[in-house]
């Protein structure tokens, strides 16, 4: 819990540090770069988070991985372990993506597929979420094959669960309980 509180902190810190020198969108970029990088790379988090791993090894790994960076970005990265707070580097930035977003006004609605949203889907689903929030809205398409068909949508706090197998589970339910 300490952490996530640590890390809206930082990521708070950086927007207005960014935003003050009108570098927001370009930090913003960044963040989403570091975000799935670490995300993806099993090495890298575990680099990133181990306990054993010297601070000033992990500055050079951090320095290669994300060469080209913002000069804010890279501030934060030597602040970070200085303050062997590093390991905290991925929410940050996934914090940092938030209020960015909420800065602008544009929320992030999740959809989970079994296959691929098609173009004409995707449309569909934004003007739908536009209409019911009035925000601008930016769609991450999720395949996870284990909902069968259908979709799940998240927006902010909102989930509406529209998939098969929750469906079938529902089912599956009221009929063990009759």
């Amino acid at each position: 819990m300490a952490g996530a509180r640590a890390a809206v902190r930082y990521a708070k810190a950086v927007l207005s540090l960014a935003s003050d020198q009108k570098m927001a969108e370009a930090v913003n970029n960044d963040m989403k770069l570091m975000a799935n990088t670490i995300a993806n790379s099993e090495d890298l988090k575990n680099v990133v988070k181990s306990p054993v791993v010297r601070s000033s090894v992990k500055k050079e790994v951090l320095q290669q991985v994300f060469k080209g960076t913002n000069a804010i970005t890279g501030n934060l990265i030597d602040t970070l372990i200085a303050n062997k707070r590093v390991a905290l580097l991925e929410e940050i930035a996934s914090k940092y993506i938030q209020l960015y977003d909420e800065l602008r006004g544009t929320q992030v609605a999740k959809v989970t597929t079994a296959v691929p949203l098609t173009d004409g889907l995707k449309s569909k689903v934004l003007a739908k979420i536009k209409e019911l929030t009035g925000n601008d809205i930016e769609v991450e398409n999720t395949i996870d094959e284990s909902i069968l068909g259908g979709f799940i949508l998240r927006v902010g706090d909102i989930q509406y669960d529209a998939s098969i197998a929750n469906n079938l589970n529902k089912l599956k339910r009221e009929f063990t309980l009759n």
